[in-house]
């Protein structure tokens, strides 16, 4: 095999050098996407990049200067097992990133608080994180607050409720409508032709995935099952002490609920009810979230089906999306897609099992 066999099979900055005509402080410039190059330089220089198959060791590159990766998760400040759920992968995968030159950290902030969100969003450094995954409200400050982190180079990732009008990168979580349409398709046919009222408790109609599971919800309902009325929603606020005060009112005026779907967190507060009023008729129940609460709920019956989606694979995809963007890396969409899990009593998993 020749030297130039072996220059092209296994192509180096040299080669782009050459080929584009520049100087190999140009090729470094236009691989780091550093100012300086022309419009017309960048272009050989990729183009060069591009005859010649060259494929960047990042890994390498990256160690070469030193360079460790800054993630920055913000959370609601909410009492449910969910976030704390988040929270702990976390801190489980913070130590395996460390060698992996990489710092994970999350912030809270108060839960459905566009203003506090805003302002945590740009208490942030530009300078000292390279990625942020928000789980927060969509709101004009909130998109405002997005745009300068990203006209500052920062990646930015929305995770479990959408932001579709900023300009974050990505998305990470489960198709929220799509969630919403299996909690009605369930509910449909636990109840069978059961005639009767179905109520909805959510967190907060202002909240995306919220909004979105009851419009996925109430489109299977009206199509598939026009026998059943879905009631308004329910807004507990992600507060289990707020739910446990609002359904007996919300019961005694519609007698007939013989389904809830909680769409949201705060399920604590619907088992607390439940436990208050054990003569009452149990209605069906759908919730989210595979927690050790819903998991309680599903064995003793309180629950009949929970939707939910991986908070480990939540956490580390969306790590691997912030790094892959802050290296203009690929995506593979495929390995990042979250799925909506459908547990029942009878394959609810071991311990630990919805954490891998």
């Amino acid at each position: 095999m020749t030297d130039k066999e072996t220059t092209l099979l296994n192509p180096t900055i040299n080669d782009i050098a050459r080929v584009a005509q520049v100087s190999l402080a140009t090729v470094d410039r236009v691989l780091n996407a550093r100012p300086g190059v022309r419009e017309v330089t960048v272009r050989k220089v990729n183009q060069a990049i591009a005859d010649l198959g060259y494929v960047r060791d990042t890994a390498a590159a990256n160690l070469a200067r030193g360079r460790i990766y800054r993630f920055t998760f913000i959370l609601p400040l909410a009492e449910n097992e969910f976030i704390s759920m988040l929270e702990h992968q976390i801190e489980q995968l913070a130590p395996n990133l460390r060698r992996d030159r990489t710092q994970v950290s999350f912030v809270r902030v108060a839960a459905f608080d566009p203003v506090a969100l805003s302002r945590a969003i740009d208490a942030l450094d530009p300078t000292q994180v390279d990625g942020v995954a928000i789980f927060g409200p969509e709101t004009p400050s909130v998109r405002d607050s997005i745009a300068y982190l990203k006209r500052h180079g920062v990646t930015v990732v929305s995770l479990v409720a959408d932001i579709p009008s900023s300009e974050r990168d990505n998305y990470i979580g489960v198709d929220n409508v799509a969630a919403g349409r299996t909690a009605a398709a369930l509910m449909g046919r636990f109840l069978g032709d059961h005639e009767g009222k179905v109520l909805v408790v959510t967190g907060s109609m202002l909240a995306r995935d919220h909004l979105e599971r009851r419009l996925g919800f109430d489109e299977v309902m009206s199509r598939d099952f026009p026998h059943l009325e879905v009631l308004a929603s329910l807004e507990g606020r992600d507060d289990p002490d707020q739910i446990e005060r609002l359904l007996p009112h919300a019961l005694a005026d519609n007698a007939d609920v013989i389904g809830i779907y909680s769409s949201a967190a705060g399920n604590e507060g619907l088992l607390r009810h439940f436990d208050q009023y054990p003569d009452q008729p149990k209605p069906v129940v759908v919730a989210h979230e595979l927690t050790p609460l819903s998991r309680d709920a599903l064995t003793n019956g309180q629950f009949d089906a929970v939707i939910s989606q991986d908070s480990g694979h939540l956490v580390r995809s969306a790590v691997r999306i912030m790094r892959a963007n802050s290296d203009r890396a690929a995506i593979n969409l495929a390995q990042e897609r979250i799925r909506i899990d459908v547990y029942l009593k009878e394959n609810i998993p071991p311990q630990g099992g919805e954490i891998r």
